[in-house]
């Protein structure tokens, strides 16, 4: 079993959750790229933040800690739109992402990170992967690149997804038992593309959760 990044057995739909295995191969892609699944759905209440764990300010977004063992390297290389929503979601993205790997380090779901970064399908999307991660006695190290990243807002205003491509060329898994890393050879399936919607939380706050998650793995165009 080679892990590299979150997505590589399936997509999470609006209709069905699947489990995103991230171990084996598929060409799963969204449904109707012309409209922002969720744009209508509001965001649940995060959980109350866990006690701080020594993290730099600058890892500790929102008052929750999202910071990452030093060989988990997550690169966000994007600029950030001029819209002040856009970039607030594109932001919380990151930090969505963030939360999962966190999750993974931790070994658990219930991080503060995950609940307050993820609602609805999206939290089900971190919970499946971090288990996955749990269940196979693996962590991940080295770089996973996010880049090409574009947004849309929902009329409402409440709803923005982020799309964007990853590369998990040099991102492997661990296992932890032996500290062996499962390196693999360059292929097309390195490359996956996102979209994820986020929701804007209900209480005046910059906070977005993710709600939606749609993968395409093997994705050519970002290689």
């Amino acid at each position: 079993m080679k892990r590299r990044s979150l997505p590589v057995a399936a997509a999470l739909t609006a209709t069905a959750a699947l489990l995103l295995t991230a171990c084996g191969s598929g060409d799963e892609k969204s449904g109707d790229n012309d409209k922002i699944a969720g744009a209508g759905k509001g965001a649940e209440t995060p959980k109350e933040s866990a006690p701080a764990s020594g993290a730099p300010a600058g890892d500790k977004p929102d008052g929750v800690d999202v910071s990452l063992p030093k060989d988990m390297n997550l690169v966000f290389d994007w600029d950030k739109p001029k819209d002040k929503n856009e970039a607030a979601a594109m932001d919380d993205a990151a930090n969505y992402l963030r939360a999962i790997y966190r999750g993974v380090d931790k070994r658990t779901t219930k991080d503060a990170a995950v609940t307050a970064y993820s609602t609805g399908d999206g939290l089900h999307y971190a919970q499946v992967q971090i288990n996955e991660w749990i269940k196979g006695g693996w962590t991940a190290t080295g770089t996973l690149r996010h880049y090409e990243a574009t947004t849309r807002s929902a009329p409402n205003g409440r709803s923005v997804e982020v799309a964007f491509c990853a590369d998990s060329g040099k991102f492997y898994g661990k296992e932890i038992k032996t500290q062996k890393i499962l390196t693999t050879k360059p292929s097309i399936e390195d490359f996956d593309y996102f979209k994820i919607v986020m929701v804007k939380f209900p209480t005046g706050t910059d906070l977005w959760q993710a709600s939606k998650v749609f993968v395409e793995t093997k994705a050519a165009k970002c290689q």
